[in-house]
């Protein structure tokens, strides 16, 4: 029997609607943040295996049942490692089912962390991982107490502040970590330059990007969980893991992490903090939100006011640094795509 394998266009219904059907025969619901999907095809034009991109991230792999064995993933993933290569994506990630990790490995993926009997996260670079971890300074020092802090600060506001300030008080060094992935209208570039400006009169504060290992909901995938929750819990415990890697380099003791009562998914994620991180030795301490009038100084509202046109309200929830930029002419294209999002409060 011969194949062909070709790219399934968004507008291939006949195609999608086999991946589809592929995908749910394997136990995969397809993912929603997919921007390129290919699949193999036997003389009759029947799906055999399939797989997906999204950024720099492989996803959806799937080979029917009556074809394993026959090297189609190792065709699929080929495929789309050099369609990565084609867009300038050297560094590659991969999420997989535990059972497929080791065929992936054969590949040419090496892996970073896995969450037991849910998913392997992988990478194309034999050590990748480890050089971001030793990128990170400074090394502990004996006797230090060490803290981390990791947030999107979309944008930075008084809130992130005041949790920045209070790990700044009780520890020796203070390791933040800004996560890098482009998920929204503010740039990750604008986000870190904001974090690091609103914490610079701090001596013992360090900044980092998380670069492509602590991981946004954007990218994470959601297409082998059975439902919302179980993705975010997933989510976390990946985090987490990979998390509590760095913080044995870095020496880090607790993690700091804000109260959350309006944000579901950060509700979640706070609790499996709270019952995994001292597993690992690590304390997790929540502490309460800053409020203003009796609200939580948060994100959110700060894009809320952008978005209704009115930047002066932030001036009271933000550092002087976050308010100029957003009020002045640096910050205009950033307003103007807040300005865009049909919605810009998370839930």
């Amino acid at each position: 029997m011969s194949y062909t394998l070709s790219e399934i266009h968004p507008d291939d219904h006949r195609g999608m609607a086999q991946v589809r059907n592929l995908l749910e025969q394997e136990g995969i619901r397809r993912d929603g943040n997919l921007d390129y999907t290919c699949g193999i095809f036997n003389d009759d034009w029947e799906l055999a295996a399939t797989g997906s991109c999204f950024g720099n991230t492989i996803r959806c792999l799937a080979v029917s049942g009556r074809h394993r064995g026959e090297g189609l993933l190792n065709q699929i993933v080929s495929h789309l490692v050099e369609v990565q290569l084609a867009r300038g994506n050297a560094h590659l990630f991969l999420y997989t089912k535990p059972d497929s990790a080791q065929y992936l490995s054969d590949l040419g993926f090496y892996e970073i962390v896995r969450v037991p009997g849910s998913l392997v996260f992988m990478e194309n670079r034999r050590g990748g991982f480890d050089r971001y971890c030793a990128s990170l300074s400074p090394k502990p020092q004996e006797g230090q107490s060490t803290a981390g802090v990791v947030m999107n600060a979309n944008p930075f506001t008084l809130g992130h502040r005041h949790l920045v300030e209070r790990a700044a008080r009780e520890n020796d060094v203070v390791h933040l970590f800004v996560l890098s992935e482009e998920a929204g209208p503010i740039p990750s570039a604008v986000r870190r330059e904001l974090v690091e400006q609103g914490v610079r009169d701090l001596p013992n504060v360090f900044c980092h990007a998380t670069g492509p290992y602590l991981i946004s909901s954007a990218t994470f995938p959601s297409y082998f969980l059975k439902d919302s929750d179980t993705v975010i819990r997933t989510q976390a415990e990946l985090d987490l893991r990979i998390f509590c890697q760095i913080a044995r380099r870095l020496g880090i003791q607790r993690r700091y992490v804000g109260q959350e009562r309006s944000s579901h998914v950060t509700r979640l994620y706070n609790e499996v903090m709270c019952q995994k991180l001292p597993e690992a030795g690590i304390q997790c301490v929540e502490i309460p939100r800053l409020t203003r009038d009796g609200a939580a100084v948060s994100a959110s509202a700060v894009r809320q006011a952008i978005h209704d046109g009115q930047p002066e309200r932030i001036r009271d929830w933000v550092p002087a640094s976050t308010y100029d930029f957003f009020t002045g002419p640096r910050g205009a294209s950033v307003c103007a795509a807040i300005q865009r999002e049909a919605e810009v409060i998370h839930h």
